[in-house]
């Protein structure tokens, strides 16, 4: 059956051959040899660290840190380690349609006790069992993962290179079995939340606010939840503890990104039962009958598409042209996943304002060309997330937009932002170190690439730095690199920290020049690269995934010449290109 399009708007733009793409995301403007004569001098000394969430980014961190000799403290707002991998029915409390416009509230509003309190401060919550459950979801944030998720890499890719997958583990896994790959990794090193570590490492916490003091030291309150075996009791304990160092572990799907449509607050207001962000979405029979509308079709759009096709009476998916001053994941890729039987449509216009007294299936959508879709029974937005920190509200300035803004000057009393609309971050050296205070360190914070091999290198240099046996350049140097990669980014958007295979890999170089080379100078532990075969294997899953330049689902397009546009140059062959995406494509984590 041939994919059925409606008003269908296809991105056909020519892009920049693969070669042009890699060539604009080089992460630093310097060489590794190049070498600034001005060291970063940390005005106290790193010993204290906090890591903040226990998913691979903040266990592989533990790991980094702790065996360079860090007293290192593990913060996780859930039960157990595992981070986006933690499969449970429950769902997230509420999500706002559309996304609240101050990008600093994130998926929680800092819960902080009354001022002037002591610590350690306690409230007990006798409301029952119903309203306490709540309660405690609200804290924990149940993950953005749906019953029958599977990885979108294969297992030779996915994986943490201390603690191999067995021979034979099939390439695909089941969201359960990266659940318990990531608890055994964590037994392995102590962490999970029935080893006996419990003066260092607190499930049930989640970071409230962080703030720099004046002795150079983090400020952390916290909070840890607690509940009687029957659920009735809840007990509340917010604490205070210092640390010379912030790691920030906690992902980039926390926060829905849900786009200010117009008419949409109303249709929310009328039928909120009817609308859901793919961070709710668990199992496909709820749709039973129905017709669907997704909004949205990278990662999350195109996988739920095919599980609820089964089951809904229509499956309609928006898209709308993927814009970027700079080659990023390629659309095409994702359509060729979804469903032969779903329709394809245009972007939304807006939401008619419905009917008094009538039902959703009454509502009008208007797509921008005009067409009106009407009948449908439930609305999906797969609209991504937003980055944001709830516990760094110093650190959002929503005003800057995707504007540049230069560096302020040191010792400015304004806090240099690191958040501004949520598409991207910004003052980070290699995405990773805060450059006017680089004791705060964000883990997998880009996205394109792999983050269960990305964070050990980012883990290691953090530890490296801090205990003084790697050289940071100075601040001013730190910022000049910063604004040439802004330049080669071609300014701030979502594309911002996207790096794909070719940029993931430039990266990983630097990294393993740079550490090694502070290994022979002051000692301590080199890193290598990636093994040769994870490029081979990455091209075969892609190819198993997405299909070939011949793929079936691509040839039934109208257009479908832009395929060959999207990955034609006039210095390659079309295999060549078709190589070049398939590597690409494996690095693809949207969601």
């Amino acid at each position: 059956m041939r994919l059925r399009l409606v008003n269908f708007l296809f991105v056909a733009a020519a892009v920049p051959a693969f070669s042009q793409e890699y060539a604009n995301q080089v992460p630093l403007p310097s060489s590794p040899g190049d070498r600034s004569s001005e060291r970063y001098e940390f005005t106290r000394p790193v010993r204290k660290v906090a890591i903040i969430g226990a998913g691979v980014g903040g266990l592989i961190s533990h790991r980094e840190l702790s065996q360079t000799g860090f007293d290192v403290h593990l913060f996780e707002r859930d039960t157990v380690p595992g981070g986006n991998w933690h499969y449970t029915d429950e769902v997230p409390v509420n999500t706002s349609f559309p996304s609240n416009p101050n990008v600093a509230v994130g998926d929680f509003t800092p819960s902080l006790p009354p001022k002037g309190v002591k610590y350690p401060y306690v409230e007990v919550y006798h409301d029952g069992v119903a309203e306490n459950a709540v309660r405690r979801r609200a804290h924990r944030a149940p993950k953005p993962i749906w019953e029958s998720l599977t990885s979108n890499a294969p297992a030779p890719v996915q994986q943490i290179r201390e603690i191999p997958w067995p021979v034979g583990t099939p390439w695909a896994l089941p969201n359960r079995r990266l659940q318990g790959y990531l608890r055994a990794f964590a037994s392995y090193h102590g962490l999970n939340s029935n080893d006996d570590n419990k003066q260092k490492v607190h499930y049930n916490t989640r970071l409230e606010l962080a703030e720099k003091q004046s002795n150079g030291q983090w400020a952390l309150t916290l909070k840890t939840l607690e509940s009687s075996k029957d659920g009735k009791v809840v007990k509340a304990t917010w604490r205070k503890e210092h640390f010379d160092a912030l790691v920030v572990a906690t992902g980039r799907y926390n926060a829905p990104n849900v786009p200010r449509i117009p008419g949409l607050e109303v249709w929310a207001d009328r039928f909120p039962e009817h609308l859901l962000h793919t961070r709710h979405y668990r199992r496909p029979e709820f749709v039973q009958g129905e017709n669907v509308l997704i909004i949205g079709a990278a990662t999350s759009g195109g996988e739920i598409s095919r599980d609820i096709i089964k089951h809904a009476k229509n499956v309609f998916v928006s898209i709308r042209p993927h814009y970027s001053p700079v080659p990023t994941f390629p659309q095409t890729n994702f359509l060729s996943r979804i469903p032969s039987n779903a329709t394809i449509i245009g972007e939304i216009k807006r939401f008619l304002p419905p009917q008094q007294s009538a039902g959703i299936k009454k509502g009008q959508v208007e797509l921008t060309n005009g067409t009106i879709i009407t009948g449908l029974d439930r609305i999906i937005f797969a609209t991504g997330y937003r980055y944001t920190y709830p516990f760094l509200p110093h650190h959002h300035n929503a005003t800057l937009g995707t504007q540049y803004a230069d560096p302020l000057p040191d010792g400015s009393n304004v806090v240099e932002p690191i958040v501004t609309d949520g598409t991207h971050l910004r003052a980070l050296y290699l995405d990773a170190f805060y450059i006017p205070d680089p004791t705060l360190l964000f883990i997998n914070a880009n996205y394109g690439m792999q983050s269960f091999t990305y964070a050990e290198f980012v883990s290691l240099a953090a530890a490296k730095v801090w205990s003084g046996a790697a050289d940071l350049p100075g601040r001013s140097e730190l910022w000049r690199r910063y604004q040439k990669l802004y330049t080669q980014r071609k300014g701030y958007g979502r594309h911002f920290q996207y790096l794909g295979a070719q940029g993931t890999k430039d990266t990983l170089r630097f990294f393993q020049a740079w550490l090694n080379a502070a290994a022979d100078k002051y000692g301590g532990r080199t890193i290598d690269g990636l093994s040769k075969d994870v490029e081979q294997v990455a091209a075969i899953w892609a190819q198993a995934r997405y299909g070939s330049g011949n793929n079936a689902v691509i040839n039934s397009l109208p257009h479908s010449h832009a395929f060959n546009t999207l990955y034609n140059s006039a210095n390659a062959t079309e295999h060549e290109d078709y190589d070049a995406f398939l590597r690409e494509a494996v690095y693809n984590d949207y969601w």
